[in-house]
């Protein structure tokens, strides 16, 4: 008899959000920004600080980033995710503090490091393509802060 896999929790999509979501589904992650400033925002929000006069636009980013801080879960809280996996701070490549929660796939939790290298990936869930990252493989990295 096999079992069916376990969905993790997925997020419930909006008018503000679903563009995040669905993104990955041409392999592109994307993030808003204000055409007036070319300022980046995560989490997506409705119009561009400080003054709110225009609207954040969803677009592709290059997926390339930096772990900033992470921890590892050792603790199954989560029947669909099997512990131990890296919650992490990414920092994107497009602009300094332009951050996001994500958790570090594909490799060794315990080789996860501040300063490592990384590159987005999704994973498919129906309409839903949830951004993790995974190491790049080549020593381009940051030095730890």
């Amino acid at each position: 008899m096999t079992v069916p896999a376990l969905e993790p929790p997925l997020p419930r999509l909006t008018p503000e959000t679903e563009f995040f979501w669905t993104s990955g589904a041409d392999g592109r992650l994307r993030i808003q920004r204000c055409a007036e400033t070319g300022r980046w925002f995560h989490p997506p929000r409705p119009d561009c600080p400080p003054y709110g006069t225009c609207t954040p636009v969803p677009t592709p980013v290059s997926g390339l980033g930096t772990v900033y801080s992470h921890t590892i879960n050792r603790q199954p809280f989560l029947p669909a995710i099997t512990p131990p996996y890296v919650i992490a701070i990414v920092e994107l490549d497009e602009q300094e503090g332009l951050q996001l929660m994500t958790r570090i796939v594909g490799c060794d939790p315990e080789s996860v490091h501040i300063g490592q290298r990384v590159q987005v990936t999704f994973e498919q869930h129906g309409e839903i393509h949830l951004p993790f990252f995974e190491p790049l493989t080549t020593t381009d990295e940051k030095a730890p802060a």
